[in-house]
């Protein structure tokens, strides 16, 4: 009967220690994830990913509003609130990805939008390479379009071909 008691009780203070580390843990990741979203080009990176999730859907009207946001992010960024080696890289493809953002908005012509986007892609990688954080992102290339992409999803899915070759590509990178 002891045994029994004592093995219950070893099995109750396990699972709540258990249950204590994976709380803690959680707050933990959340904590990482928060920092990384609060920076100042994180609006720019978000715009940036739902434009490429808009050219996957093969949406050329979509593709130009998500765009639009996109230019709304690029001149929401305060260079000042940036670090410095973040400026310098800043400097360098802002008016790129600007030029690019507007491009890819004055047109609802699909295959305009994609060969845009390759520039945005990038640029938007130049970007990324210079942000430390706890997210993934995904650096991933199709041959047939001979072009790279972003993304936060291991997972193959090809802006540049939309539904008709949907997974044609492959992860290139991993960026931490």
């Amino acid at each position: 009967m002891k045994k029994s008691i004592a093995i219950a009780v070893s099995i109750i203070t396990l699972l709540f220690g258990a249950n204590f580390i994976q709380a803690n843990t959680s707050k933990i990741k959340t904590t990482t994830i928060e920092d990384f979203n609060s920076g100042e080009l994180q609006g720019v990176y978000d715009a940036y990913f739902t434009v490429k999730d808009a050219l996957i859907k093969s949406d050329s009207k979509l593709t130009s509003a998500k765009a639009k946001d996109l230019l709304t992010a690029i001149s929401a960024v305060k260079i000042d609130k940036l670090k410095s080696n973040e400026q310098t890289v800043w400097k360098k493809v802002m008016k790129k990805l600007n030029a690019d953002a507007k491009s890819i908005s004055a047109t609802t012509d699909l295959k305009k939008q994609r060969d845009t986007f390759k520039s945005l892609s990038k640029n938007t990688y130049d970007l990324m390479k210079v942000l430390k954080s706890e997210q993934i992102v995904y650096k991933q290339y199709c041959p047939m379009a001979d072009a790279d992409w972003l993304s936060k999803e291991k997972a193959v899915k090809n802006p540049y071909y939309g539904s008709s070759m949907l997974t044609c590509g492959n992860v290139v990178e991993t960026i931490k």
